[in-house]
């Protein structure tokens, strides 16, 4: 196909997968600048798998955001503008304002919605009355102030019966909590409780048993298949719904973290793009998509079966960049993704379980030594030189 118009090639979404995408488009075939548009409506990009060490009081909030502008790619035109109707028949997106944008090829990276009015009453409490979340940057601050400011009781922490960004975020922030707790000496009158939609710890074996025996060793009183339906702020009041049972049970608290529910966003889910589910469909090896041959999408909007992580974006982007660039030449899909997927599991303070597997829920781990056992080298790994990595090298299209 002949690039012939500023359009050529439109990215929806300007987050991880969208803004990697983009750069490699760039690297790879120079020829295209000028020919890229990010449509994304968000004045920042935010850096959002350090917000749990940010609601365990060892980074700040304020380094994992920077303006969008700074991240665009040389070459790649931003429209900060909301998309919502795609209409792929046509070869165009609409926007807010009603412009319609034709395309090329187009790339869904729009990301996961979080659904904060999906537990009764969490929105309105959000915030204080012991309940925190750090799946909300305008929050997260609360998440450390009620860790140390504890005192005894229920800490609960929860995981929703849905897809959600970084699977393992839910448990990470749970273990550091609990770590916290021994340190300030409240340990001994806390119950720290793990309401989890989940039917276990973890899904790939190897790391759900190293799991199963933190949870042991910190006496983690874990509830599986239960999930949060209602927060009652006022009289601090937990409601939760066995899932199969369907039997409600009320908890007190005094500190509540939250996972709120998330779903793909509504321009998505309601689009021709989207699946029974509301997610893009599309081809699990080629990211391409399965009923319109110029469209590709990669991330958490995606209906891939594997973990909604950065780390699975930064194994797709390549993957994606490299097939839109073999349709324009006429060449067949060449590149594949095999699910590879990662979830640095923190489990306390300068401890860290680096859990990286496949589509098949197999171990595939980069370093050389046995990733199931705790490791301060990994927890300095996330914290320090993962950010690096993720500013000055996925999102510039390098690694």
């Amino acid at each position: 196909m002949k690039l012939n118009t500023t359009n050529d090639i439109v990215i929806v979404g300007g987050g991880s997968g969208g803004i990697s995408v983009a750069a490699r488009l760039l690297r790879m075939s120079p020829n295209l600048k000028g020919h890229i548009t990010i449509i994304d409506p968000a004045e920042f990009h935010y850096y959002q798998p350090l917000w749990t060490l940010v609601g365990a009081g060892v980074a700040e909030k304020e380094v994992t955001e920077r303006p969008m502008q700074s991240v665009i790619p040389e070459g790649a035109r931003w429209l900060q503008e909301k998309v919502v109707k795609f209409l792929p028949k046509e070869n165009l997106v609409e926007l807010g304002n009603q412009e319609k944008i034709p395309y090329d090829f187009l790339v869904v990276a729009g990301g996961i919605e979080v659904n904060w009015d999906g537990v009764k009453g969490l929105k309105e409490t959000l915030g204080k009355n012991g309940v925190c979340s750090n799946y909300s940057y305008e929050h997260v601050d609360y998440t450390w102030e009620m860790i140390r400011t504890f005192r005894g009781g229920n800490a609960i922490f929860t995981h929703p019966a849905t897809p959600v960004k970084c699977g393992g975020a839910p448990q990470k922030i749970m273990y550091l909590a609990e770590d916290s707790f021994n340190r300030t000496g409240v340990r001994d009158k806390t119950n720290v409780i793990f309401g989890s939609a989940n039917p276990a710890i973890f899904d790939v074996q190897k790391y759900r048993e190293a799991l199963e025996k933190v949870v042991e060793r910190k006496k983690i009183d874990a509830r599986f298949r239960t999930n949060l339906i209602e927060v009652r702020g006022n009289v601090k009041e937990a409601v939760f719904e066995n899932l199969d049972t369907h039997e409600k049970e009320v908890i007190p608290y005094e500190m509540l973290h939250v996972t709120p529910p998330m779903q793909s966003p509504a321009f998505i889910r309601e689009s021709p793009l989207a699946d029974e589910g509301g997610w893009v469909d599309v081809h699990k090896y080629t990211l391409q998509h399965n009923h319109f041959e110029n469209v590709f999408g990669l991330g958490d909007s995606s209906n891939l079966p594997t973990s909604k992580t950065g780390a699975a974006i930064r194994k797709q982007a390549p993957v994606v960049a490299s097939n839109i660039l073999a349709a324009i030449r006429q060449q067949p899909l060449s590149a594949t993704y095999n699910g590879y997927s990662s979830c640095p599991l923190v489990t306390g303070y300068n401890k860290l379980i680096l859990a990286e597997f496949d589509y098949d829920k197999q171990p595939e781990e980069s370093m050389p030594f046995n990733q199931a056992i705790e490791r301060r080298s990994m927890y300095i790994m996330k914290k320090d030189l993962l950010p690096v990595m993720y500013w000055d090298g996925m999102l510039k299209g390098t690694m």
